[in-house]
Parts: C-alpha cells; sequence; structure tokens
C-alpha cells in the first residue's frame, strides 16, 4: 500500500504508519465494510499507537453501529451496565450513519484514548484507555467473534 492510501489523519497520529493486515468484514454473504490496520512500522503493539480504518461497503445507521460495538465489547469482558450505558451513549453521540465508500478510522493513541473520524474528519473522542482497550478488542482481541479476521488483520 502506498502511502497516498494511508490516510493523513493515520499519517498524523501514528508514526511511520504501515499497513499491519487488511480483510473484508462479510456478514452472512453481505460485504460491510473492508477494515486495514494501521502501526508504526506496520508492527502492532497492543496497548501502543494504531489506527483501524473502516471502509464501509453498505448503509448502516450510526446508532446500530453503536449498539452492535457494545454488544461485541459486553462479550470480550465484564461491563458495569453504568460504564456500557456511558459507553454506548458517547458511541451514539460520535458515529454517523454510513453508505457505500464512507470511511470511519479509530486511532488508539498514546495517553491512551480513542479519537474517531468520518471521511478524514474529526467526529469525537472518548478519553479512556478501558473503552479504547475494550473497543478496539472487538477486532483485536483473543475472545473477538472473528478469530479469521482478526488474524487476517494482524497479519499472522
Amino acid at each position: 500500500m502506498a502511502n497516498d492510501d494511508i490516510p493523513s489523519e493515520v499519517q498524523e497520529k501514528v508514526p511511520n504508519a504501515k499497513v499491519v493486515g487488511e480483510k473484508m468484514f462479510t456478514y452472512y454473504f453481505w460485504d460491510v465494510y473492508r477494515a486495514s490496520l494501521f502501526a508504526p512500522n506496520g508492527e502492532y503493539e497492543e496497548g501502543g499507537v494504531f489506527a483501524l480504518k473502516l471502509n464501509y461497503q453498505r448503509e448502516l445507521e450510526g446508532k446500530k453501529i453503536a449498539q452492535r460495538s457494545i454488544d461485541e465489547m459486553k462479550k470480550q469482558a465484564d461491563l458495569s451496565k453504568e460504564k456500557a450505558d456511558k459507553w454506548l451513549n458517547s458511541m451514539e453521540t460520535i458515529f454517523p450513519d454510513v453508505s457505500d465508500g464512507h470511511v470511519l478510522t479509530g486511532i488508539a493513541t498514546e495517553d491512551g484514548s480513542t479519537v474517531f473520524y468520518s471521511n478524514g474528519e474529526e467526529i469525537g473522542s472518548v478519553d479512556d484507555s478501558e473503552f479504547t482497550t475494550s473497543f478496539f478488542n472487538i477486532w483485536l482481541g483473543e475472545k473477538t467473534s472473528e478469530p479469521k479476521f482478526r488474524k487476517a488483520l494482524l497479519g499472522l
């Protein structure tokens, strides 16, 4: 992948960003999004700085993306109802409705927060390292519901 293919927000926030892995996420037989994981020098490190770009292939409501995200986060770890509600509310506020070609990018920063971008524009952030870990574990965690997808993203 050429540097021009790495979104500017990723180049800005992830030093020497290179692709770790990519894969199309398919639900039943529908392509939902193409995911790309970027990390410094293409080497993902848990707890490090990295970016996950989702290039959507279909229309989805932001609120549904937020709900699916919190459902997956609950599968990863025990979340109190208060924390789950707070995180869901944050995501519902941040995530826009998407359609074919829409790009959402989440960046895990050095200080442990997550910054979200929609088509290259910053749309919000969550300053909570526990959220950051839990959110990205949807795709990258050992307990992901999509282990083959995880392997592809991690370049394993």
